[in-house]
C-alpha cells in the first residue's frame, strides 16, 4: 500500500475520536521526497488533552506494534509504532499550542527551529482530515514574516571564534574539529537560505539538504554540488571551496537585504585568526 494510503487510512480511524480537530501528513510525503527508507508522519491536534486511550486505540485498531511511547513533554505528545509493515510517526499537540507557536513564528519572529519545524508542517502538509481548522492554521503562516527573515539572518551570520580559527585547524590537521566546524557553518548557511527564500525550516539538522537546496530559488550556483564537496575532498581543499561558497553566498545576503546592518557579522564571519611570525 502506497505511504499516502496508509496516512488516509489512520487519519479516518483518528477522526472517529470527536476531541480530533485535524489530521495532516507532513515530512517527505508530504513533499514527495520519501524513499524505502522513509517513515509515515502525522499530526493531529485536539480540542482538549488525549488520554492515553485517545493515542492507543486507533493503533490497537490496526493491530498496530508500539515501538516508542512518550508522555506529554514540551506541548506534545508523541509515538511511533509499525502498522501495514511501515513505521508511523505521530505528534499530537492541542489546537490551541499550535496557535500559539504560530504567533510566535510569525508575530514575535521566534527564530526557534522546533517552532519552524512545527510551522513547516503544516505549510508544506498535506491535510487527510479537519479541513477547516488546518486552512486556518496554514493561513496564519502565510506571508513569510520579514522579521521572521531579519531575526534568523541575525541569529546565524556569525559563525563563531572555531570559524575564525579554521586556517589552524588545517595547518595542525586537526580534521575531526575542522569538520565540525564545516558542519556548524553549513547549518547556518542552511538557516539563512530558508530564510532568503521565505520558507520554513522542515528539520532542525537540515536533513534532506539537496533536495531543500534544489527547491530554492536564491542560493549560489550549484549549491549543493558545492556543499557536498566540503565534505568529499581532502579538507584543506574543502575549507578552500567552502571559502568560495561564502564568498558568493555573502553577496547574496547583501543584495537581498542592501539595507539591513549586517556588515559587521558578515566581516566577522570571514576574518582569520592571525599567525603568529616566528619568534614572536
Amino acid at each position: 500500500m502506497e505511504p499516502a494510503k496508509i496516512a488516509e487510512n489512520m487519519a479516518r480511524v483518528y477522526r472517529q475520536n470527536p476531541k480530533v480537530e485535524s489530521v495532516w501528513i507532513g515530512g517527505s510525503v508530504s513533499r514527495g521526497w520519501n524513499d524505502g527508507f522513509s517513515d509515515i508522519e502525522l499530526f493531529l491536534v485536539w480540542k482538549s488533552e488525549p488520554a492515553d486511550a485517545d493515542r492507543m486505540e486507533p493503533i490497537q485498531a490496526v493491530q498496530g506494534e508500539i515501538l516508542d511511547y512518550h508522555a506529554y513533554e514540551d506541548e506534545e505528545w508523541s509515538e511511533s509504532y509499525m502498522a501495514f509493515g511501515v513505521k508511523m510517526e505521530l505528534s499530537h499537540f492541542l489546537t490551541a499550542t499550535v496557535e500559539k507557536v504560530i504567533r510566535e513564528v510569525t508575530v514575535n519572529h521566534s527564530a526557534n527551529l522546533d517552532h519552524q519545524c512545527l510551522a513547516s508542517s503544516i505549510s508544506s502538509g498535506i491535510c487527510l482530515e479537519g479541513e477547516e481548522v488546518f486552512s486556518k492554521l496554514k493561513n496564519g503562516l502565510t506571508p513569510y514574516p520579514a522579521g521572521l527573515k531579519k531575526a534568523m539572518m541575525e541569529e546565524n551570520l556569525d559563525f563563531g571564534n572555531r570559524w575564525r580559527n579554521r586556517q589552524a585547524l588545517a595547518d595542525r590537521q586537526d580534521w575531526l574539529m575542522l569538520h565540525e566546524v564545516f558542519v556548524t557553518v553549513q547549518k547556518k548557511v542552511m538557516a539563512i537560505l530558508f530564510a532568503l527564500n521565505e520558507s520554513y525550516v522542515h528539520h532542525p539538522a537540515f536533513k534532506w539538504q539537496r533536495k531543500s537546496l534544489d527547491e530554492m530559488a536564491v542560493k549560489p550556483a550549484d549549491a549543493a554540488e558545492r556543499l557536498e564537496q566540503v565534505f568529499l575532498e581532502h579538507p584543506s581543499y574543502g575549507l578552500a571551496i567552502l571559502e568560495e561558497f561564502l564568498d558568493e553566498f555573502f553577496g547574496i545576503v547583501r543584495m537581498h537585504h542592501p539595507v539591513l546592518s549586517f556588515d559587521q557579522k558578515l566581516e566577522s564571519s570571514m576574518a582569520v585568526r592571525p599567525q603568529k611570525k616566528t619568534g614572536e
